[in-house]
């Protein structure tokens, strides 16, 4: 079922828009103006959004220019009352998929939105063929000398050639990714498919029809077949980055298919059978899930057969001046600047911050340091981390919980309170930072 938001601030044309569409077979939210649509689009994932242009408060374009520079925004239908051809323009180049006047034709309406539909699948996919060309293309690269990541690169090239599934752990921007990349390209499918997806990109509705296809007609928008990226995987692997996202319904399925290469597309009867080697990936504790009924156990043991644990960026400090150059070397080519080294006072910096948010984190912080940086060294002043007074207010042991926190509170700051630009510098989605908003306390 495909999931749309409705936002206008007559509530009645809200009432009738999702009586008629969830007759229409659609699961419908509503929003009265575009700060109520922002705290659902942050907690949800919707298909399309059927938006209102005049509104109190946020209207319609503020909205969709807030969205305009989120990749996971959905297509946006401008449905309103008070057309002119200025608000239509302005509608269209702020990102609008449609422009529809009121009052509407209801069977035109749903052949709208379910185009809609199909564009932001077809995105997805099109974001996921960037992602191969992209891995094709780039080396991977392992840096470091400290043991713990020596022993990680000797267990990835031991279970590389085989077939069987792999399971990574660790903390957001540890690198989970690249290990299921480097596993890949060990294997003897090197030659094959690489697919990644992140089960926390999707809604519980799209993720099904993403994995597995569905057949013509299973529901109000499918208008043709669509192979799903284990058929696009197929002699390849796959790789499910956030496998704790998954729905539970879902795990039944991805259960059965580990067990026989068996599927079925959605709405289909036909057994289908295909080769694929499964990579797997988490920041949550599965183990806890599983108490808490969100998480099979079954499933758990069934991808945990070969466990890659990959440590937090502050257990392996020693990671830190190797991986800070390779970053500095990196954007210095990037960005046609001279910088050569750190000052012994940056590199001090560096090592001495706890780094909540792993390598991703450094990566940002390097990247932003040859951006500001004037001479030919990285200075201390050139890093956006907080100094060793401000690290010791934490206390001296603080937790990755209050780490995570302050993190979390200087991107944002960093972003303006822009929470699409904050999820994209933490590496993560807008759901999954609004989940981490709302467990801290912070409001914007």
């Amino acid at each position: 079922m495909l999931n749309i938001l409705v936002v206008d601030d007559e509530e009645p044309f809200r009432r009738l828009l999702k009586n008629e569409l969830t007759r229409k077979g659609y699961a419908v939210s509503v929003a009265a103006d575009g700060r109520e649509a922002q705290r659902l689009l942050s907690g949800n994932a919707f298909d399309t959004v059927l938006l209102d242009v005049v509104m109190p408060g946020v209207d319609g374009l503020s909205l969709m220019k807030s969205l305009k520079e989120d990749p996971s925004a959905p297509p946006i239908i401008v449905l309103t009352g008070k057309a002119t051809v200025e608000t239509a323009v302005e509608a269209m180049k702020n990102g609008a998929y449609d422009y529809l006047t009121k009052p509407y034709k209801l069977d035109e309406l749903v052949i709208v939105v379910d185009r809609a539909c199909e564009y932001g699948r077809l995105s997805v996919k099109s974001k996921l063929l960037e992602q191969e060309l992209v891995r094709k293309e780039s080396p991977f690269e392992f840096v470091g000398t400290s043991r713990q990541l020596k022993d990680i690169l000797a267990l990835i090239r031991k279970v590389a050639p085989t077939d069987s599934p792999v399971f990574i752990q660790g903390e957001s921007g540890t690198g989970k990714e690249l290990v299921a990349n480097t596993v890949w390209h060990y294997s003897k499918r090197k030659d094959t498919p690489f697919i990644a997806l992140n089960c926390a990109s999707l809604s519980e509705n799209l993720i099904e029809s993403e994995i597995f296809g569905h057949e013509k007609g299973a529901f109000t928008s499918a208008h043709q077949l669509k192979h799903g990226l284990v058929e696009v995987a197929d002699t390849g692997t796959l790789f499910l980055d956030e496998i704790g996202e998954m729905p539970v319904g879902l795990q039944a399925k991805l259960l059965r298919f580990l067990d026989s290469g068996e599927f079925r597309r959605v709405g289909g009867n036909k057994a289908l059978v295909v080769d694929v080697r499964l990579i797997t990936a988490t920041n949550k504790d599965l183990p806890e899930m599983i108490k808490a009924g969100t998480f099979r156990e079954d499933l758990f043991y069934r991808l945990n057969v070969i466990t890659v644990t990959i440590p937090p960026l502050r257990e392996r400090k020693e990671d830190i001046p190797g991986l800070a150059r390779y970053f500095l070397n990196k954007y210095s080519r990037k960005l046609s600047k001279v910088v050569k080294d750190f000052t012994g006072e940056a590199l001090e910096l560096l090592t001495g911050y706890h780094w909540p948010g792993n390598v991703r984190e450094l990566e940002n912080v390097i990247e932003r340091a040859v951006i500001l940086c004037e001479t030919d060294r990285v200075g201390a002043e050139d890093l956006s981390i907080p100094s060793a007074a401000a690290i010791s207010e934490l206390g001296t042991n603080p937790s990755l919980e209050e780490m995570e926190k302050n993190y979390i509170l200087r991107v944002l700051k960093e972003a303006n309170g822009n929470q699409s630009k904050a999820s994209q510098l933490l590496g993560i989605d807008r759901k999954t930072l609004y989940l981490k908003l709302k467990k801290y306390g912070i409001s914007q």
